[in-house]
């Protein structure tokens, strides 16, 4: 299944700042955790990420930092900030009431569905 991509871009806020609530990291680490939290359909490119990460750094959600790991290769790390977990409870609150309405649409069509079966699967008697 592949995930629409205006679904991917509106969802990348939240769980960017859901990740890195979990803990300070860097890019690759953040798209391999995104591929093990979505079972592998969300594959997010370093070009997708990175936009996200200093979009977030403009608005003062997450703070960035280098460090030199065992390799000796340079990274930059991200952190959340306080305005950063607030975001997060905003996004959260928002992305739960969308849920709770697509989940109320599709009980309802779902409901519909089943009646319609129900009522076309009853034949009445006499009629072929």
């Amino acid at each position: 299944m592949e995930i629409n991509k205006d679904l991917i871009a509106a969802s990348s806020t939240p769980i960017v700042l859901a990740i890195l609530a979990e803990e300070d990291s860097y890019g690759y680490v953040i798209l391999k955790r995104v591929r093990e939290l979505s079972g592998g359909r969300m594959e997010w490119t370093d070009g997708m990420l990175y936009p996200v990460l200093h979009r977030l750094e403009r608005l003062g959600y997450v703070e960035a930092r280098w460090e030199v790991a065992e390799s000796g290769r340079r990274r930059k790390y991200y952190r959340i900030t306080s305005q950063g977990r607030a975001q997060l409870a905003e996004e959260r609150r928002q992305w739960q009431a969308v849920d709770s309405t697509l989940r109320g649409i599709w009980k309802t069509i779902s409901l519909a569905v089943s009646d319609s079966h129900a009522f076309s699967a009853a034949s009445v008697p006499g009629e072929a």
